[in-house]
């Protein structure tokens, strides 16, 4: 375990938390002046940072703001006398873990710091847990296949074209060709072609000259230039307007382009992946895509197989979106019964594995207890697939579910009836959208309770200090 950090000009505070803190067998590195720190900060990290809240060598506000743009999950505790108190909750709006008040109960302090390092450990091992799970999952057949041919062309520049439906994985598997590839080391650049309007599409491929059109104030890169030396992944290629097609083909042929509005051309040296949920073959019949350009891309095909197709694999996957869920809300992971397994791997999901992963984080906001059961999956697994009973081996009389009280039924019931409404509207993102009303909700309401106490609200709604900071700015919380 790496040493804890104490940054204090009062040598006295110094020597009593570092005799307190060697007792508890803990390893201690003493600072007077927070430019020590950021000095050390180049070379080492702590396990946890206690510092003064004033020093003559600058502000404890100050080195935290620094310290977290370095090392965000690192615990950071701010000792500060009584009349600094208002200083010390600005703190806690920068990231900081706690603060101490001096004069303080060194047996206080040291239970503080004893915590401060529980926290930090318990951060660690899930990194290193996520961060062991390989890029890809797939025991099935199918995705075995993927993975051979990944490894096939893993020396390669070669063009690849990536088939498969609408959320299979198309684009991590272009990250995964970039990364075993020669061009690792350069940019990865991707671009979905059906998500930019076709006036701005140009621009964003190409770039464009400083007064090209209205609104064009400078000059600006496109992404032919940004993956310079590295690999470009056209994601949704099919949809691609049919002029653009014909600039594309020319890039690809000979490798020269110009920005909008442009008179210089301009070489890149770009490897291409593209993809595409389409039959091209049919688009080249419907005169909609070039066969030339069609010719140019299908060098290599690999056809990303639908999950429905291998179901074999959706245990793992499961279980990693619960774990990567639990860790962007700052959460304890998850686990699921057997019988939710069965319904999870018997459902056909039309969104394939990107909306597994969206079942798995609304599991992991919405299931009332840490052991998801079949009756906490979404409606549409619960109305749609199909599984065979299983035979009871329990003798004992069933325990009947809890009814819901009145008040929380209602709500429930106002979901159901406008995500219901949202659905047959053929609204784009309704997840994305009432997620993110449910947690402003969640976040304002432990706000309002705690007075505007982030880390109490973070306490009192069970998620990390990080995880509340981060919502709030992504919500647009901040006033």
């Amino acid at each position: 375990m790496k040493p804890i950090w104490i940054v204090d000009d009062d040598h006295s505070i110094r020597f009593v938390l570092e005799k307190a803190l060697a007792r508890e067998g803990l390893a201690v590195r003493s600072f007077a002046h927070p430019q020590e720190v950021l000095a050390a900060l180049e070379t080492d990290e702590p396990q946890v940072l206690v510092s003064d809240i004033r020093m003559p060598g600058g502000s404890g506000i100050d080195l935290l703001a620094q310290v977290k743009e370095r090392h965000p999950g690192l615990p950071v505790i701010i000792m500060t006398a009584y009349s600094d108190l208002d200083s010390a909750v600005s703190a806690f709006r920068s990231g900081a873990f706690e603060y101490l008040p001096k004069p303080f109960d060194l047996t206080k302090a040291v239970e503080l710091i004893r915590r401060a390092v529980d926290e930090s450990l318990r951060e660690a091992v899930r990194d290193e847990r996520m961060s062991q799970v390989p890029e890809m999952l797939g025991q099935a057949p199918a995705m075995q296949d993927v993975f051979r041919a990944i490894g096939r062309l893993s020396q390669s520049n070669v063009t690849v074209l990536i088939t498969g439906e609408s959320g299979s994985g198309k684009e991590l598997v272009a990250r995964a060709l970039h990364r075993h590839s020669p061009r690792a080391s350069g940019p990865f650049v991707a671009i979905n072609t059906a998500a930019i309007p076709k006036d701005l599409l140009e621009s964003e491929l190409f770039g464009h000259e400083r007064g090209a059109f209205t609104g064009a104030q400078t000059m600006r890169r496109g992404r032919f230039e940004q993956a310079d030396g590295g690999t470009l992944f056209l994601d949704e290629i099919g949809d691609m307007p049919l002029d653009l097609q014909t600039r594309l083909l020319r890039v690809l042929s000979d490798g020269q382009f110009y920005r909008v509005g442009g008179h210089q051309p301009l070489r890149s040296n770009v490897r291409v992946i593209a993809a595409t949920h389409q039959n091209l073959e049919e688009r080249v019949k419907q005169g909609v895509f070039r066969e030339d350009l069609f010719h140019r891309l299908n060098v290599i095909r690999l056809r990303l197989p639908p999950l429905r197709e291998r179901r074999e694999d959706i245990p793992a996957l499961a279980r990693y979106f619960l774990q990567k869920s639990a860790k962007e809300l700052g959460v304890e992971p998850k686990r699921i019964s057997d019988a939710a397994m069965e319904r999870l791997v018997a459902f056909d999901y039309p969104g394939n594995v990107r909306q597994l992963e969206n079942v798995c984080h609304w599991l992991t906001v919405m299931a009332p207890a840490q052991l998801i059961e079949d009756k906490d999956l979404p409606p549409e697994l619960l109305g749609e697939a199909t599984v065979s009973p299983k035979p009871a081996v329990s003798v004992e009389p069933a325990v009947p579910e809890r009814e819901a009280p009145p008040g929380e039924r209602s709500w429930l019931d106002d979901l159901e009836r406008e995500t219901r409404e949202r659905l047959l509207a053929g609204e784009a993102q309704v997840w994305d959208a009432l997620t993110r009303r449910f947690e402003a909700q969640l976040i304002r309401t432990a706000l309002d309770i705690t007075h505007g106490r982030r880390i109490e609200a973070a306490q009192k709604l069970g998620i990390g200090r990080n995880t509340i900071t981060r919502k709030i700015q992504e919500l647009g919380l901040e006033d």
